[in-house]
């Protein structure tokens, strides 16, 4: 086959698998920003949870995109600076988001990105870069699944119109 068979990791990365990896951990460095920021704002516990363990997956997948893009010879994008930690309390009411709301865009992001990584998967060539892009993709719908059952529990999902009376057959 020539330069594409041997170790995937030997093979050159095409261009839309360099943009998206370089975006992916561009994105996962703005959402490690964004719930440091959320971490301040939240009040419930399991939603502090599931907070925090978005943040480690957001920075697993810039460790293992940036590595991948320098190993290539490609500079990976800035990080942005670490939020300092601040008490809920002293966000004052007007400013605070709620916990409801930090949920649903917690949920939102997590279907995004579930979208990107499929479109990843299916423009990679390399195997190794579809793989990884799986495997976020697995951890995402996990993560949620585990955001919508809250958002359940809660009582914060706001659903769709739902079809309760269904029509009659002929």
């Amino acid at each position: 086959m020539g330069i594409l068979s041997g170790n995937p990791k030997d093979e050159p990365m095409h261009y839309g698998e360099i943009f998206s990896v370089w975006e992916s951990s561009m994105l996962a460095k703005g959402m490690v920003s964004c719930y440091e920021a959320y971490l301040n704002h939240a009040g419930d516990k399991d939603l502090k949870k599931i907070l925090n363990d978005l943040l480690e997956q957001a920075k697993l997948e810039i460790k293992e995109c940036d590595e991948l893009l320098t190993d290539n010879g490609i500079p990976p994008a800035p990080g942005l600076p670490e939020r300092p930690p601040v008490k809920l309390e002293d966000i004052p009411a007007g400013a605070r988001f709620t916990d409801p709301e930090i949920a649903a865009k917690i949920a939102a992001d997590t279907s995004l990105g579930l979208v990107a990584c499929s479109q990843i998967m299916g423009q990679s060539i390399r195997e190794d870069i579809g793989a990884l892009f799986a495997k976020y993709h697995l951890a995402k719908t996990a993560q949620g699944v585990r955001i919508l059952q809250m958002n359940k529990e809660k009582g914060w999902l706001i659903p769709p119109p739902l079809q309760i009376k269904r029509p009659e057959e002929k």
